[in-house]
């Protein structure tokens, strides 16, 4: 047979036993207790009420903020908005700053832009050729000739000055292949011309 479980008033607290202080009710839960024992017909103070009381949640009711906390409530928001603002800022200036470095601003890529262009497209970018051709080899021929026709020699050209009449990075890229910066079409295909050139004495000197 099951065990019949003792009265609450013959056991010892639980609270007690685990070493926790003892929980007293609020005024109010003391008056709900004994509006409660009165009803049953029952004395007060007992344990029944006291323990029903103490197992109801109360509900706490919000108060209205004032005007002072709503005013420190917007302040609040409002530095922690300057905040973020500041730290997007402060952010894209590195990476501006970062992409400045990587960029050289005669044309085409800095060391630096060069070694971050490996490290994210793992790609293994090398200077471009400025030597005369009486100095290159038949491999710098090959890949000067190749660039050249490359990037100026295509069908469609990209842009080769913007709207204030600057040149724009395609264009800068012959600097760094020591060539002269095109701002017209015929420019450009005067270069691509020089690396179909190049590209002939390439194939002419491997045969």
């Amino acid at each position: 047979m099951a065990k019949t479980p003792r009265a609450p008033w013959k056991r010892s607290n639980p609270r007690k036993r685990a070493g926790k202080a003892s929980r007293h009710l609020s005024p109010a839960q003391k008056s709900a207790a004994k509006a409660r024992a009165r009803r049953a017909g029952r004395r007060y103070p007992n344990l029944v009420d006291n323990m029903r009381m103490a197992a109801k949640k109360t509900s706490r009711k919000k108060t209205p903020k004032s005007k002072s906390s709503k005013a420190k409530s917007a302040k609040k928001s409002a530095k922690k908005s300057r905040k973020r603002t500041a730290n997007k800022t402060a952010k894209s200036s590195r990476k501006r700053s970062a992409s400045a470095r990587e960029k050289d601003p005669r044309g085409g890529l800095t060391a630096a832009g060069r070694k971050a262009f490996a490290r994210k497209q793992g790609a293994h970018l090398r200077p471009g050729v400025t030597k005369t051709e009486a100095e290159m080899t038949p491999q710098e021929m090959r890949r000067k000739g190749s660039w050249a026709v490359r990037f100026y020699g295509r069908a469609k050209l990209p842009p080769l000055v913007d709207a204030k009449g600057r040149p724009t990075r395609h264009a800068l890229s012959a600097h760094a292949w020591g060539e002269p910066v095109p701002k017209t079409v015929a420019a450009a295909r005067r270069i691509a011309a020089k690396g179909e050139r190049l590209l002939a004495r390439y194939r002419r000197a491997k045969g």
